[in-house]
């Protein structure tokens, strides 16, 4: 197969890529591997690394950057990417499978060092071509994450995309939709602050992502300062069905702590006058269930 083929089939199996879907629940569990990945390639690192060498990362980005859960299971997407033509398993001992299912026991692949990565083909060609490795990473970043955290994964895999084109600022009629509706002030402090005519560090969050099927509308908007935009993202807070705020008990910190989160607990959110144009349930419920860090973390396994 040619390059040009190659790389062709790669972009392909990256949009078809096969993540796990209940119910419009988040499972980025392979889009982060393959960015760890990528981030390996691009340090120079050996192509294959053993599970252990894997496994506290990925469970360390799934915990960072994955749907609030009590565990994570960094073993699935290192055994099921295979099925995606985009990584092999080396079983260098046979190792033992899951009763309910083909894929082999976490203890299992540690305890033998059991090693992964991408096809020598591919791996290869994402040497060779930092294009394709810039163009996959930020595929993979749009379709599975708001945008708001494409820096903060990028980071934390090691991965440097800077040669790419920067985005422009959001101009989009979502964001000034948005930023009307709510009067240009945070949703959760009524942070106003302007540059001139521009509103200075205040932007428009989705409640639910559109990655994960959020519609650009208004009632899935909120206007939020950068501070809370992140957070919001994070699931460092969220709005009950009362349309009040509700600040995760995970957050930990002294500066700061209070002053932006803690003294925000239970104040009711600053909506748009337009009461048709409030936050929709279905919205926050979503959040509520995929992003938002809460008293009780659900255990299902995605």
């Amino acid at each position: 197969m040619s390059s040009e083929d190659l790389r062709r089939t790669i972009l392909k199996r990256i949009r078809n890529l096969n993540v796990w879907q209940r119910g419009g629940q988040r499972a980025p569990h392979k889009p982060l591997l393959i960015l760890l990945a990528l981030g390996r390639i691009q340090r120079g690192e050996n192509r294959l690394a053993a599970y252990p060498d894997i496994e506290n990362k990925l469970a360390e980005l799934l915990r960072e950057f994955g749907p609030p859960r009590e565990a994570v299971h960094p073993e699935y997407p290192f055994w099921r990417l295979q099925r995606d033509g985009l990584w092999e398993v080396i079983e260098t001992r046979p190792v033992r499978r899951r009763a309910s299912n083909t894929d082999a026991l976490a203890s299992e692949l540690r305890r033998f060092q059991i090693p992964g990565g991408f096809p020598e083909e591919i791996h290869n060609l994402f040497r060779q071509d930092r294009s394709l490795v810039a163009e996959v990473a930020l595929q993979l970043l749009q379709v599975h994450f708001a945008g708001s955290l494409h820096g903060e994964i990028l980071a934390a895999v090691g991965l440097d995309c800077l040669g790419q084109p920067a985005a422009a600022p959001d101009q989009s009629p979502f964001r000034k939709a948005v930023l009307d509706a709510y009067d240009h002030a945070c949703a959760l402090c009524g942070y106003d602050v302007r540059l001139g005519k521009a509103d200075l560090a205040l932007g428009a969050a989705h409640i639910r992502w559109r990655p994960s099927g959020g519609p650009d509308t208004v009632e899935n908007g909120l206007a939020l300062c950068a501070i809370h935009h992140r957070a919001f993202d994070r699931g460092a807070l969220t709005l009950d069905t009362e349309l009040r705020i509700e600040v995760s008990p995970h957050l930990r910190g002294a500066n700061g702590l209070q002053e932006h989160f803690t003294s925000l607990n239970g104040r009711p959110a600053r909506l748009p006058k337009d009461r048709n144009l409030t936050p929709s349930s279905q919205y926050l419920r979503w959040h509520h269930q995929n992003v938002f860090w809460s008293h009780h973390l659900p255990s299902t396994r995605t």
